[in-house]
């Protein structure tokens, strides 16, 4: 068999097999959806009649069902498998969506918001070991990366598109666009569109290719043992303490400090999620490029934080805007490659439960962040959490090199022969 030494980029769909091309044409889909649901669901809340304190309250209760049970399903992930496990948690996940639009009582809103965050979460977790399952290791970053990027171009999109609807629908049903109807009405038909993303999963085969002979399945407890699940996970939590005090209010920053209007921000913020997506997407030449998923890791998040200083404390707001750019899309570069080298390093069996174990420490730092930095903005400003989260990422890029400079993989090489993948 013959091998590139530098492939093209389009190689990897034609060698990846068919249960990957359906999964990841789920993954658009429901990449599509989500970013509707989210445009509009909060103002869909607020003009229901509902205040700011609930709202803030049901916004919580997702990233609370994947701090308090992310672990329990990671397990049951691994029990389950992979394809059954992302049908009932996406299955799950697009029903609860429904059902909170459909209820007026504030109670049954919140418990279908959090059972929709339990289903996403087991969604979510079980995609990793998903990939890994059917991936080649040749392949397998590009995967990732696609997998990471194509969710977040379908985002723009989704969200360009949804971004009219609230006027159609106003128009069709002779009602306000801001109206709790004309949302409700947007919510739903994203609901419903995200219903076809179970489609490509259920033409999936059973999961038996690149599985090892089954082994005894270790507990919770033994898995959290292990040094290297550890290892792993610090250097999550860390990153996800220093994104959770400042990226949440970028928004508020750039109007604070630069007086941004609504328009602006709205331009910056659409052009950095197409901009992460397509970094994302081209983030494996830079692995081929470094020789090595590590290096890739190191590099990018470390550049990023040059950007981030510049953001943080420049006078001109042209720079700030074009730094957050540059910032957000190397910092977003590594978080596919970390994702498959991590599944890489974890036995079959134990993969949803150690994928779930770091997707609970990303969350953990999110959990604390938000209130932590409002406190601090309230008092003192932006400034301290600037250096907090650049010493956060500092030091999470640090251990991750620490770690795992040695088990750095090599360059990663797509074969030609599209019959070298197994379908």
């Amino acid at each position: 068999m013959t091998l590139e030494k530098t492939p093209r980029f389009s190689s990897p769909f034609k060698v990846m097999n068919r249960s990957l091309k359906l999964f990841l044409t789920a993954t658009v889909i429901e990449g599509f959806i989500y970013s509707g649901w989210m445009l509009f669901f909060n103002l869909f809340i607020l003009a229901s009649g509902f205040n700011r304190d609930y709202l803030g309250l049901v916004n919580s209760l997702p990233s609370m069902a994947s701090l308090f049970l992310g672990i329990p399903l990671g397990y049951l992930s691994d029990r389950l498998g992979k394809r059954i496990s992302l049908l009932i948690g996406l299955g799950v996940y697009l029903a609860s969506l429904i059902v909170q639009v459909s209820l007026k009582s504030p109670a049954g809103i919140a418990f279908f918001v959090f059972l929709g965050g339990v289903g996403n979460t087991l969604y979510v977790i079980s995609q990793a070991p998903f990939m890994m399952t059917h991936s080649q290791e040749n392949e397998r970053v590009f995967v990732f990366s696609l997998n990471y990027g194509l969710n977040t171009l379908a985002g723009v999109l989704g969200s360009l598109l949804a971004g009219i609807l609230p006027s159609a629908f106003g128009t069709l049903f002779h009602i306000s666009a801001t109206s709790a109807l004309a949302y409700e009405a947007v919510l739903i038909v994203c609901a419903v569109i995200g219903g076809f993303s179970l489609v490509p999963i259920l033409l999936i085969k059973n999961e038996k290719f690149g599985l090892p002979r089954q082994t005894q399945p270790l507990n919770i407890r033994q898995i959290l043992k292990q040094p290297i699940v550890w290892k792993l996970a610090i250097p999550n939590l860390l990153i996800g303490l220093g994104a959770a005090v400042l990226m949440p209010y970028m928004n508020v920053f750039f109007v604070d400090k630069f007086a941004l209007d609504s328009k602006a921000l709205g331009v910056l913020f659409s052009l950095s999620s197409l901009l992460i997506g397509v970094g994302i997407i081209l983030g494996p030449k830079l692995a081929i490029l470094l020789k090595g998923k590590i290096r890739a890791i190191v590099f990018s998040q470390g550049a990023s934080l040059l950007f981030l200083v510049i953001l943080g404390f420049t006078p001109l707001g042209w720079l700030a805007q074009v730094s957050y750019l540059i910032r957000a899309t190397l910092m977003n570069i590594a978080n596919p490659l970390f994702s498959a080298f991590s599944m890489e390093h974890t036995p079959t069996q134990q993969q949803g439960t150690v994928n779930s174990i770091l997707n609970t420490a990303w969350t953990l730092g999110w959990a604390i962040g938000p209130f932590i930095s409002g406190i601090v903005q309230q008092r003192v400003g932006f400034s301290p959490l600037f250096i907090t989260t650049i010493v956060f990422y500092t030091f999470a890029t640090g251990l991750i090199w620490r770690y795992f400079q040695k088990n750095d993989s090599s360059p990663l090489i797509v074969p030609e022969n599209k019959n070298s993948v197994p379908n």
